[in-house]
């Protein structure tokens, strides 16, 4: 029997915010590492997710929402996401079926006719639409842009994953193995700590609070005498009425922020974690350069 041989490559996940980027990759991978919300621009970095299968190994970038910035780190995130297209070895563009065509969706198609990398179409959250309007959106799209598949998928429910993973390994070419075969993430564990804490901000709060925080882990250190993982962490947001909120009266927001986020932590390390969480105030700090940079957005030239 011949053996079959091993393909790899990168691809890209694309869109407007809150389209379903981050959720379709944890159901890809097959387990959490991108934050999920319902709240825009919540992907901040590029999140590289890794499969390896007998077959190959698919390396996954969960890209920011591409948007209009209001801010520098808004200009960030979306520089990240241009610049990931020409970086990878296929992009998938993905849309809301629930939401009608906008220029957002326009804007990254033609971001799109700047590169000659494949383009699947993605049509996420089939789940929550009928048929017949599943048909016209695909009609809408078709023309627009010459894409290799157009494929209809439900990233909550897992609706054609299976099929998406099958094309996307059809796709690409015969290379190395990048990343040992149980790894599944480039990002050290204090990122994904950070980003699993900041997602618990998300959940929990609503109006400016959200994207106004970020989160620096200060101290992450195993103890074996203890057998448990402790973890210091430090919550800034840009005004002092922010953290009143995320502290909550008598403390009950921040602990219940730590409480959802340790039971995530420790599910993602198998292991018990203690998590002691601050909240801090850094006025504007998503317009200071310097401040970006110690939260891990360093392309800010």
């Amino acid at each position: 029997m011949v053996k079959t041989k091993f393909k790899s490559g990168f691809i890209a996940f694309v869109g407007r915010p809150n389209v379903g980027k981050s959720t379709l990759l944890n159901r890809v991978i097959g387990q959490k590492l991108a934050i999920m919300s319902n709240k825009p621009q919540t992907t901040r970095n590029r999140i590289q997710g890794v499969l390896t299968t007998e077959e190959g190994q698919a390396i996954f970038l969960d890209t920011p929402g591409i948007h209009k910035p209001h801010h520098k780190l808004g200009d960030y995130m979306v520089r990240t996401a241009i610049t990931t297209l020409r970086e990878v070895d296929l992009v998938c563009m993905l849309v809301d079926a629930t939401e009608k065509k906008g220029p957002g969706d326009q804007y990254v198609i033609e971001q799109l006719r700047q590169i000659s990398t494949p383009v699947f179409l993605l049509i996420n959250k089939i789940d929550a639409i009928r048929q017949e309007q599943l048909l016209e959106i695909i009609a809408i799209y078709k023309d627009e842009y010459p894409f290799k598949e157009i494929m209809p998928i439900s990233a909550l429910k897992g609706e054609n994953v299976d099929l998406l993973r099958k094309l996307i390994f059809d796709n690409l070419q015969e290379g190395p193995q990048y990343y040992p075969e149980d790894q599944v993430s480039d990002h050290p564990e204090r990122f994904v700590v950070a980003e699993l804490i900041r997602e618990k901000v998300l959940h929990l709060t609503r109006e400016e609070v959200p994207h106004s925080v970020a989160v620096e882990i200060e101290q992450m250190q195993y103890r074996e005498d203890k057998d448990m993982l402790y973890i210091n962490a430090v919550i800034y947001t840009e005004r002092n009425s922010q953290k009143g909120i995320l502290i909550g009266k008598n403390g009950d927001m921040l602990k219940e922020i730590g409480k959802r986020a340790r039971v995530d932590i420790e599910n993602l390390l198998g292991s018990k974690a203690y998590l002691e969480l601050w909240v801090k105030v850094k006025e504007d700090w998503r317009n200071k350069e310097i401040m970006l940079r110690n939260f891990g957005f360093s392309d800010t030239e």
